[in-house]
């Protein structure tokens, strides 16, 4: 089999930095599917990204499809005339050009032909363009007198395969072996002589290493050989890096300065600054402090490197000027004193102002505190003042501060650190992995924020449906779930969810409370199936329904632990027994009269099961109590052995009914263990 390496570059404008790997992973994936379609082989493929460029190496890819036999089944022989004749004219033949075979014991007529396989390199050009066409592009551009549309203009269009150009003209550019290099050193236009050299030939000719990963390296290393230069530490944050990486192509570190004066202001604004705005890494002394410099990556080796050096220190020190002004006119006001500019700003249409938003907060927070035994106080205060900050100039300059900046300044106001924290914490966790808040005040706060929006939005009929979810409550829902559970709190969810609702505007329907229940299971669901938990497990902790999901999340514990063990299975078949003898009794107690009982093994079992009750009736040591209740099997046994539960006499047998009743519902005590079978 005859086999080329087939290059693919398309040469754009700058391209998005955030999308780009994105949009390289797109395109690779759509031309290796055409290939995979068209049965194609190949051996490897290679992708490339830079800032100007998109470009895939398909190694080994064969020149020629193979050659195929179509066969196509017609009607039956017995058919009419008529028939034959249409099926024949349909596949471009005469009737006695068909044949005939046996089809399930039945004879028909097929048409059969030998198919020889296209040559590659006149399929590509349909298969390059199907492949740009297939790229998912949130903004398309259209550009010049074309009707083709993608993320950037295109400006030229390299199609090889081996040493020669595929002739195809795609987006309005002919195919060529031409690229580019940097606009303003080294060769800035030159050919590309092999598919396979592509790589090596940009390297030697203009600096640029179009490896992604490769060039991420490179700046990783030069930022930290800077760094060392400056007896610091930098800071390499990894989307910070990737996105670096996308904006250079020949990457040039390089370190930067500005006044200390600048490090009165809180650090994270100068992180923002450096980090979110000029795309800088910041460094830190031996001691872990912030310094006054900075690295920033140039996309040039420059003869005066300083020319750069200066520009990029007058540039960030303009930013750092407006923040320290910010900080300082933010300052002169109190958070409370914001509360009447906050009844200004509308939080949703139907929910009120961020003033009502922040009320209700107050209100939750308080509730909160006082079941989990925080500090009511500081939680009701943290939570009337959380969103002040929003009408920051600070936050409005850099909207990521939000909840950072309103602890500054609620310690600048005199208020204790206790609210101070837990403003600052109660946007936590913001996304999946996140940290949690540190303080049981700042935990009350986020949860009675994110429980405000979840059903404030499905009260006014706004919750999420199949994929969409435009207010992110999935991930807020995950979020609240995992502060009850990983900070072991025991609140009633039905409760809360119903005050949450209740707490809103009229126009808010409060009959959701089951349907934000179940939305919040689900996202439980969701969150142990992450951890590998059996979902049958789950589904037998659910059949109970626990008010508090940290007690759900006990028993779920709890019973995955026995759900390999032996005795478990045993009293599945027991649990399913009992509820198959239950099944149509009516007027049910676990009350039982034991003078009415007369066999020893019922005696026993009623014995049993009555120290037992005592035990596990206030116990949540769902693990102890599983144990416990596994060592009553014998006993079960025993009076599934020896005694007629369905006996003629009514008093008797109502007795015994309620007993396996009782006994069921001590399993009932920590999951419906029936879910196992």
């Amino acid at each position: 089999m005859n086999t080329q390496d087939f290059l693919l570059e398309l040469g754009c404008e700058e391209l998005p930095p955030k999308s780009l790997q994105h949009l390289s992973n797109a395109l690779t994936y759509n031309l290796t599917t055409e290939f995979d379609n068209l049965k194609l082989s190949y051996s490897r493929v290679e992708s490339f990204a830079t800032p100007r460029r998109l470009a895939v190496l398909v190694n080994d890819l064969q020149l020629q499809q193979n050659n195929q036999t179509i066969e196509r089944k017609g009607p039956l022989i017995s058919e009419l005339d008529r028939a034959i004749e249409g099926f024949a004219k349909s596949c471009g033949v005469d009737k006695n050009m068909l044949t005939q075979k046996s089809f399930c014991k039945t004879q028909y007529y097929f048409f059969t032909k030998q198919q020889i396989g296209l040559k590659t390199i006149d399929l590509l050009e349909s298969i390059v363009n199907t492949a740009i066409q297939n790229i998912p592009i949130a903004k398309p551009m259209r550009w010049s007198n074309l009707d083709t549309y993608f993320v950037r203009p295109i400006h030229w269009l390299i199609m090889m395969l081996g040493s020669d150009v595929v002739p195809a003209s795609i987006m309005g550019l002919i195919s060529r072996n031409i690229t580019r290099g940097l606009r303003f050193t080294g060769e800035c236009i030159f050919d590309i002589s092999c598919a396979k050299d592509y790589q090596k030939i940009i390297l030697e000719k203009a600096q640029i290493e179009v490896n992604f990963n490769m060039r991420k390296a490179i700046i990783r290393k030069q930022v930290t050989e800077v760094a060392q230069n400056n007896n610091a530490m930098a800071v390499i944050d990894e989307p910070l890096l990737d996105e670096v990486c996308a904006l250079v192509e020949y990457p040039c570190a390089f370190s930067g300065s500005f006044s200390s004066k600048f490090l009165d202001i809180p650090e994270e604004v100068l992180i923002s600054v450096m980090k979110s705005h000029q795309k800088y890494f910041h460094m830190l002394d031996m001691n872990g402090n912030l310094m006054p410099s900075f690295i920033s990556v140039a996309n040039i080796e420059s003869s005066d490197l300083s020319v750069i050096i200066d520009g990029n220190e007058r540039v960030i020190r303009s930013r750092l000027n407006d923040s320290e002004f910010f900080w300082i006119q933010d300052k002169a006001y109190t958070l409370e004193f914001r509360l009447d500019r906050l009844n200004q700003v509308l939080f949703m249409k139907s929910l009120g102002s961020m003033g009502d938003k922040a009320k209700r907060i107050e209100m939750l927070s308080g509730y909160i505190a006082g079941v989990i035994g925080a500090n009511v106080k500081d939680s009701s205060r943290a939570g009337l003042l959380c969103k002040s900050d929003l009408v920051t100039n600070m936050v409005g300059e850099f909207a990521d501060l939000q909840g950072i900046m309103g602890g500054y300044y609620a310690l600048n106001d005199g208020e204790n650190k206790a609210v101070s924290v837990a403003i600052s914490e109660h946007y936590q966790p913001k996304f999946s992995g996140d940290f949690l808040p540190n303080t049981s005040e700042g935990l009350v706060v986020s949860i009675a924020d994110k429980l405000d929006t979840i059903t404030g939005i499905f009260g006014i009929g706004q919750d999420p449906t199949g994929s969409k979810d435009p207010y992110a409550l999935r991930r807020m829902a995950l979020g609240l779930l995992r502060i009850m559970l990983e900070s072991k709190f025991h609140i009633n969810l039905k409760e809360l969810i119903s005050k949450s609702l209740n707490a809103h505007l009229s126009v808010v329907n409060t009959n959701k409370a089951n349907d934000i229940y179940q939305f919040m299971m689900e996202r439980l669901r969701a969150y142990y199936k992450k951890h590998q938990v059996s979902m049958q497990v789950f589904d037998a902790v659910l059949a109970v329904c626990p008010e508090s999901p940290y007690d759900f999340h006990l028993r779920v514990r709890a019973l995955n632990t026995f759900t390999n063990n032996q005795e478990l299975e045993n009293l599945i078949e027991i649990n399913k027994r009992i509820t198959n003898i239950l099944k149509n009794c009516s007027d049910l107690s676990i009350k039982v009269n034991d003078s009415v009982l007369i066999e020893t093994a019922e005696k026993t079992l009623f014995k049993a099961t009555k120290i037992l009750a005592k035990r596990i009736s206030n116990s949540i040591n769902y693990t102890k109590n599983m144990k416990e209740l596994i060592a009553l099997k014998g006993m079960i046994d025993e009076f599934f052995d020896k005694v007629m539960v369905n006996t003629d006499d009514i008093a008797l047998r109502q007795e015994r009914l309620n007993l396996i009743n009782w006994v069921r519902s001590l399993f009932l005590s920590v999951a419906d263990i029936s879910y196992l079978a």
